[in-house]
């Protein structure tokens, strides 16, 4: 891992094959979604979910179809999403792990309609149809895409909203500029650099939070609603 840099970070040549390549690596499990820090699953599915509720209740939101992007083996899906949209997509490159999710964690939701489409692909990659949801989710997943990607990816997202649709983002975040980490092809980014970037996509920021009671030593973590600066 690099120490944080105020200079946009360059991408390699392999950026997104290594990232998959070493996520294909990773067990389909929760404490592999988690990276060995299952103790962090609560917390972060508490908060989410405050998250949503004042979203629906000062903001107007619904929460009749929902998209969850980078979702694994659908760890938010099940515990988080689910039990507050009536149905749910998830993008998630990594075909093994939609395999566990349709198999195995998420079999019973995904019998019973709650699981829509499940696409097999990258972020950088995924082109969501127009006006098909009411919350785009993005968790852990938005690091491994460069700017100009992750800025596209923003636009596009923005344009599958339904009319008071939010695009919602919680990422880790640095205390300055960008830290690279080689391993896993990921770069964290600070608040103001994301801000920096939903700004260029066109997006304004509804509500703002931190997230609490992770143990030390972690990144801070914080989730960010979006719309398009053109609604009002």
């Amino acid at each position: 891992m690099s120490n944080p840099s105020h200079q946009p970070f360059t991408a390699t040549d392999t950026w997104y094959e290594d990232a998959d390549k070493y996520w294909k690596t990773v067990p389909s499990s929760v404490d592999g979604m988690l990276g060995g820090l299952e103790v962090v699953h609560a917390p972060d599915i508490r908060d989410s979910t405050k998250f949503i509720e004042k979203l629906r209740t000062k903001h107007g939101l619904k929460t009749q179809y929902a998209c969850d992007c980078g979702a694994g083996i659908g760890r938010v899906t099940k515990h988080f999403l689910l039990p507050q949209f009536e149905k749910v997509d998830m993008v998630e490159q990594n075909g093994q792990f939609l395999e566990a999710a349709s198999s195995t964690y998420l079999r019973e939701e995904k019998q019973n309609g709650r699981i829509g489409h499940m696409f097999s692909l990258g972020l950088q990659d995924f082109g969501p149809a127009k006006g098909r949801y009411d919350v785009i989710w993005c968790q852990w997943v938005l690091s491994h895409l460069t700017d100009s990607d992750l800025v596209k990816f923003l636009q596009n997202s923005a344009d599958s909203l339904k009319h008071n649709g939010m695009v919602c983002v919680k990422e880790n975040v640095a205390s300055r500029g960008y830290v690279v980490d080689s391993e896993d092809s990921s770069v964290t980014r600070s608040a103001e650099v994301f801000e920096s970037l939903f700004k260029k996509a066109g997006l304004k920021i509804i509500e703002v939070q931190t997230q609490t009671d992770f143990p030390d030593g972690l990144f801070k973590v914080k989730m960010w609603a979006l719309q398009s600066i053109e609604f009002n």
